[in-house]
């Protein structure tokens, strides 16, 4: 446990005082993220916050977590956290291409399936399928990952959302983790809080500062780890057994990977290329109804609070019924919403000057808020 509380406070305090250095170094440099016509923000503002997330997790993990003969696999671990590191820099600062970015992903997964050890070998009835082939749990595992992370850089997409909701869920992590005794990767979780917890200091609305590629697919990489930790894990632990532990992974992080599944299909039935970047995601959506940034971040932080204890009450239904409950919550929720801002834009009127026995009524259109950031 002092390890634990001993992650938080370091983590918290390299990040702190990291980020005033990173700001005034990109502002010397004008290392920005500039505005343009996809972006949210109309100002120039730095985007190198992942460094300082990085520097204070990496830090405090390597402090205070105890490995217990896992050195080597943790070495691995640790290594692919670098190559995301290094690959999210570098698109920070040069804007690399979508397929460099995607092949630096497949690497950083290899290493963690094939060298560290994290492997998905089993569904648990998933779809009618349990055990896999040696071959299909690596390619399963390699491409799990690669979503995660795409997951939270897709939903980087506002001011505090996807440090809110990384907090949220590393903490459901860390419970579990501390209680089952892994406490290396309980401290990869709190360290991960820590950093978090500083850096949404400078970014909460109006943000000094952005994470990033560096820091989102960072966020990704490790929620990844601890996931794939958490369904190897769970169903055979002594204190704190979970059955169904994919769908309780999933929702977990149901924000980001619902919302990133479901606006890859929509473009990919569109025929774009599931990267194509567009205004789909739930925050745009939100966001159209004038909601601020930080109001937008507290609902689906709120969700990402809700959604994993809900699930977990049925965990009795069997992991099929308690993945097709939160498909058919997600859709009918954003469908909802869609249907009442198209109803809004199409009908709302708002009667103007007029005379005896007439009205003037003119359409209005709700256009969405001013903010940040990209259109993922």
């Amino acid at each position: 446990m002092v390890e634990i509380i001993m992650s938080i406070v370091v983590a918290f305090g390299i990040t702190f005082y990291a980020i005033p250095a990173i700001i005034h170094a990109a502002q010397e440099k004008k290392l920005y993220d500039y505005p343009d016509e996809r972006k949210w923000h109309h100002q120039p503002i730095p985007s190198l916050g992942g460094i300082g997330i990085f520097s204070g997790f990496i830090t405090a993990f390597l402090l205070t977590a105890s490995f217990e003969g896992e050195i080597i696999r943790f070495q691995y671990l640790l290594a692919a956290a670098l190559v995301i590191f290094f690959v999210g820099l570098k698109d920070d600062l040069l804007n690399i291409s979508p397929l460099k970015k995607f092949l630096g992903q497949i690497l950083a997964a290899s290493i963690i399936s094939l060298k560290g050890g994290l492997v998905i070998r089993s569904m648990e009835g998933l779809l009618g399928i349990y055990e896999l082939p040696e071959m299909a749990a690596y390619l399963l595992t390699i491409l799990t990952i690669v979503v995660i992370i795409n997951a939270y850089n897709l939903i980087d997409g506002i001011d505090g959302l996807a440090a809110g909701l990384s907090i949220i869920s590393s903490l459901f992590f860390a419970l579990f983790f501390a209680l089952n005794g892994d406490f290396a990767f309980a401290c990869m979780a709190t360290a991960l809080i820590g950093a978090l917890i500083a850096f949404l200091i400078f970014n909460a609305q109006p943000a000094k500062i952005f994470m990033g590629d560096t820091g989102s697919m960072m966020l990704g990489l490790l929620h990844a780890m601890m996931a794939i930790q958490f369904i190897a894990t769970a169903p055979a632990s002594p204190v704190l057994s979970v059955s169904n532990a994919p769908a309780i992974a999933f929702a977990i992080m149901f924000v980001p990977l619902f919302d990133t599944l479901r606006v890859f299909s929509i473009r990919m039935l569109q025929g774009s290329s599931p990267f194509t970047p567009d205004r789909n995601h739930i925050h745009h959506i939100l966001l159209r109804y004038r909601l601020s940034h930080a109001r937008v971040a507290t609902i689906l932080c709120a969700t990402g609070i809700i959604m994993p204890i809900f699930i977990f009450s049925l965990k009795s239904f069997g992991i099929n019924s308690m993945m097709a409950i939160m498909a058919a919550l997600g859709f009918s929720c954003v469908g909802i919403l869609v249907w009442r801002y198209r109803v809004i834009t199409s009908t709302r009127v708002v009667k103007g000057n007029i005379t005896p026995g007439k009205s003037k009524v003119t359409k209005v259109r709700i256009m969405p808020a001013v903010g940040r950031k990209t259109a993922n």
